[in-house]
């Protein structure tokens, strides 16, 4: 997919960066200068312009992360995210992907999320991934093929959850230097990181961090067990040390809403060195699903609106994964964005939706995305016209139903074949519950974008 101007970009972006290393604050315009000859997409150049605008202000809470990842994080690091992924996922990736979509006929993701392992050192209440086999592994060789092959649909960003991880550590150091061309995230809960982890992150420069953690002290080891906080904090710190990239991964449910919504909570990530926060909401799969633990929708409207103003107002990247579906449009699982391969090597349409009608180790990438229930996906996408409703369990549950019935996609919890009705059915209430609430907001938030568009 690398073309000669894809090469020369890189060089650019190279040059620029050994230019601002000189003095990083000073020096930065000068790459904004040269992303604007190289953008090509509308909103790409919508982008740069906003990021010349947010950097020219020091008092805007945008510009400040910018200048954050420009003093606080190592040169390495720094160079391989903005050609990883600025250059090869952004600028490159996505259009010939876009051309590829149309080439297939099927939905090709931006990233591909992946399962070294489904084992795990912890055991948190109500875990998604605890109805996976935890003796499930995919080899080195297979996770290579994955990104080999996605590579040649423009995939760039690959991201790796578990079970936990950095089981795997070895492995995935290894697949950054073999692939110093992608840019890796993985979701962990962190009690395996040490000092020469941290060490070898910032010297392949290409992986980042999102640490679970989800509160303070009592909040977080009420699912994750006894003193797990006091590992994630000390791992936080050597992070930060060695000038490493990564932020927080927070699950908002019943109980614990009010605490990482909070503006102590997201300070204190700030303060340890967070550049970005993923929250997610708690979804009931599995046997041991603790229903009580599903967020009201009271809940959830509190963080649709405390999100929103924590961006406006904090030097932090914050994404919440279900209430931002305005912003990309409704669901952006099922390959359209992104999808999930387990450990077992089952592809599922998301990390959320345990079903599925191929194993990677029988087919590619390609012909996956191109299988039944991610071809579902692609033509009912999106399940809402409400986008603030986007996900087809917790929001549209009648839409998951009918896919998997109709592709025959058989269940890939080996310790629970969840029946989609039963699952289904947990949902029904919530999700009409939900939807009282998010017409109204969604009818709000479209107005207010007429009323701006029209000044």
């Amino acid at each position: 997919m690398k073309g000669a101007k894809q090469f020369l970009s890189a060089a650019m972006v190279n040059q620029g960066i050994r230019y601002i290393e000189k003095d990083p604050i000073e020096n930065f315009p000068k790459l904004i200068n040269w992303a604007e000859k190289i953008v090509i997409q509308d909103n790409h150049k919508k982008a740069v312009k906003n990021f010349r605008k947010w950097y020219e202000d020091e008092d805007n809470n945008w510009g400040q992360l910018m200048r954050r990842v420009l003093t606080e994080i190592h040169p390495n690091v720094r160079k391989k995210f903005l050609i990883n992924y600025i250059v090869n996922s952004g600028i490159y990736g996505l259009p010939y992907a876009a051309k590829l979509k149309e080439k297939y006929d099927c939905n090709i993701p931006w990233a591909v999320l992946m399962d070294p392992t489904a084992a795990c050192n912890l055991k948190c209440t109500g875990c998604w991934a605890a109805e996976y086999d935890k003796a499930d592994s995919m080899s080195y060789e297979l996770l290579d093929r994955i990104i080999r092959e996605g590579k040649e649909l423009g995939i760039y960003m690959y991201i790796f959850s578990g079970g936990e991880p950095l089981v795997r550590k070895n492995d995935i150091i290894k697949l950054c230097e073999e692939h110093d061309d992608c840019m890796f995230l993985a979701f962990t809960n962190a009690t395996l990181v040490d000092e020469e982890f941290s060490k070898e992150m910032t010297r392949v420069g290409n992986l980042l961090l999102a640490i679970s953690v989800e509160g303070f002290e009592e909040e977080n080891d009420m699912r994750r067990g006894e003193g797990t906080y006091q590992k994630v904090m000390k791992a936080m710190d050597i992070l930060r040390e060695d000038g490493n990239g990564f932020g927080f991964s927070a699950c908002y449910h019943s109980q614990n809403t009010d605490i990482i919504g909070s503006d102590e909570y997201v300070d204190l990530m700030v303060e340890k060195g967070c550049l970005f926060g993923w929250y997610f909401t708690y979804m009931p799969l599995g046997k041991d699903a603790v229903p009580e633990l599903l967020v009201t929708p009271e809940q959830r409207e509190f963080m649709y609106h405390k999100i929103r103003a924590m961006r406006q107002e904090k030097p932090i990247f914050l994404i919440d994964f279900w209430n931002d579906g305005e912003y990309v449009d409704g669901c952006i699982a099922g390959g359209r964005n992104y999808l999930h391969i387990n450990a077992n090597g089952d592809v599922e349409p998301c990390a959320f939706i345990h079903y599925s009608n191929v194993n990677i180790k029988d087919v590619s990438l390609l012909e996956a995305l191109q299988s039944p229930l991610f071809m579902q996906y692609r033509d009912r996408q999106p399940f809402n016209d409400n986008h603030l409703r986007p996900c087809p369990l917790l929001d549209n549950p009648d839409h998951l139903k009918e896919m998997v019935l109709k592709t025959g996609a058989e269940s890939t919890q080996p310790e629970d074949k969840e029946d989609v009705v039963d699952l289904t059915d947990k949902c029904q209430d919530v999700a009409k519950e939900w939807a009282v609430i998010a017409d109204r907001l969604w009818e709000e938030s479209q107005k207010a974008k007429v009323e701006k568009a029209n000044k």
